[in-house]
C-alpha cells in the first residue's frame, strides 16, 4: 500500500514525536522545515484558547516557507489529541484542528471512532499509537490510517515489547503507514526500523536536547550526559509505566531502583509524588540517548540524522 501524501515526500522519514511540555510551534516549525513531520500534544498549549494561536503561528510559518522554498517545500505538521474520557478539551481542540484542516492527527489512550471520521472529513489522516497487537487492531478496526508502534526503550509511555516483533507481528496483517518507536536516536536506526518493515521512524527524546525545545537546561544537560542505563521503567509517576531519566527522580529524593507501583485506575498525566510533578520534575526520555553528546538547533540535529542515514544505505549499497 502507498503511503499518504502527507508521509510519502518528507526529506528524511521520519516524524518528531509529540514531547508532552516540551514541544512549542518554534520546534514544530523547525522540525517541518528540515524536512521531516513536525508535531505537538494539544494540551501543551494552555490555556485551551491558546491552541488557535499556535495552529496559526505554524500555519502561516509553513506557508510563507513553501513560498520562499518552492523547491524544498515544508513537511506536514502533527497535532496529538489524548482521546481518553479524562481529556475534557477533546472537542475544543479536535474544533480548533478541523478550523486549520491539520493534515496528521496522532491520537493516544484510547482509539474514537468519531475522532477518526472527523479528521477524514478535512482530509487529514489519523496515527494512532500502540503498545501491542490487541491495541493496534482496535486502533485500524476504528478508522485509524495507521499506527505508530511504541517498542520497549521509547521515552514517556511506552511498551515492553521488542521492536522486532511489533513490526513483523503488525505487517503479517496491516499494509498501512507504520511508525516505529523505540530508542531510535541515529540516522542508522532510522534505516533499520525501515529495513524490519516500518515506514517511518518515531524521534522523541532526540529533539528534547535541542535548542528550540520547550525544556529546562538541566533537563537537555541530563540527556546529554546520560545512556541507556540511566533509563528508569515505572508506573509510579503517572500510574501507566513509561520509561525516565534516574536523574530527575534521584534529584526528586526517590530511589529509582526501589519505585512503588503506581495505580493505573488513577491515571494522572499531571501528578505529583512527595512534590514532584511527572514531566515537569521527572523528566521522560528514551534509552536511545547514549548517541547525544551536545544541544543542537533542530535544522542541525535533522541534517545530522539525514547524513547518518544516507551513509547508512551507502554502506548497505555497497556491501550487497
Amino acid at each position: 500500500m502507498a503511503l499518504p501524501t502527507a508521509l510519502s515526500t518528507l526529506r528524511l522519514p521520519v516524524i518528531g514525536s509529540p514531547l508532552f511540555i516540551i514541544s512549542n510551534p518554534k520546534l514544530v516549525i523547525a522540525q517541518c522545515t528540515a524536512g521531516i513531520v513536525g508535531s505537538f500534544p494539544a494540551l501543551n498549549a494552555r490555556p485551551a484558547s491558546q491552541l488557535d494561536a499556535w495552529l496559526a503561528e505554524i500555519t502561516e510559518a509553513l506557508a510563507a516557507w513553501d513560498k520562499a522554498h518552492p523547491d524544498q517545500p515544508a513537511a506536514p505538521f502533527a497535532v496529538n489529541q489524548i482521546v481518553h474520557r479524562s481529556n475534557d478539551r477533546l472537542e475544543h481542540d479536535m474544533m480548533a484542528c478541523a478550523k486549520y484542516r491539520v493534515p496528521i492527527v496522532i491520537t493516544s489512550l484510547g482509539a474514537r471512532p468519531e475522532v477518526n471520521q472527523g479528521v477524514h472529513a478535512w482530509g487529514g489522516i489519523v496515527l494512532h499509537d500502540v503498545i501491542n497487537q490487541a491495541f493496534a487492531h482496535k486502533a485500524i478496526e476504528k478508522g485509524a490510517d495507521g499506527l505508530i508502534l511504541v517498542a520497549t526503550g521509547a521515552g514517556g509511555h511506552a511498551g515492553v515489547q521488542s521492536p522486532f516483533a511489533l513490526v513483523q507481528e503488525t505487517r503479517a496483517w496491516f499494509d498501512g503507514p507504520i511508525v516505529l518507536s523505540g530508542a531510535i536516536a541515529s540516522g542508522d536506526a532510522v534505516l533499520a526500523a525501515q529495513a524490519m518493515g516500518a515506514d517511518l521512524a518515531y524521534i522523541g527524546s532526540a529533539f528534547i536536547a535541542t535548542e528550540e525545545a520547550r525544556a529546562v537546561d538541566g533537563y537537555k544537560q541530563m540527556i546529554v550526559g546520560s545512556s541507556a542505563q540511566d533509563i528508569v521503567y515505572s508506573s509510579l509517576f503517572t500510574g501507566i509505566h513509561g520509561n525516565y531519566l534516574r536523574g530527575s527522580v534521584v534529584a526528586a529524593g526517590m530511589d529509582p531502583d526501589h519505585l512503588p507501583e503506581g495505580d493505573p485506575s488513577k491515571m494522572d498525566f499531571a501528578s505529583a509524588i512527595g512534590g514532584a510533578k511527572a514531566w515537569k520534575d521527572i523528566w521522560g526520555c528514551g534509552q536511545g540517548i547514549g548517541v547525544i553528546d551536545r544541544v543542537l538547533p533542530a535544522a542541525e540535529l535533522v541534517a545530522k540524522l539525514t547524513r547518518e542515514y544516507r551513509a547508512a544505505r551507502q554502506r548497505l549499497g555497497a556491501a550487497a
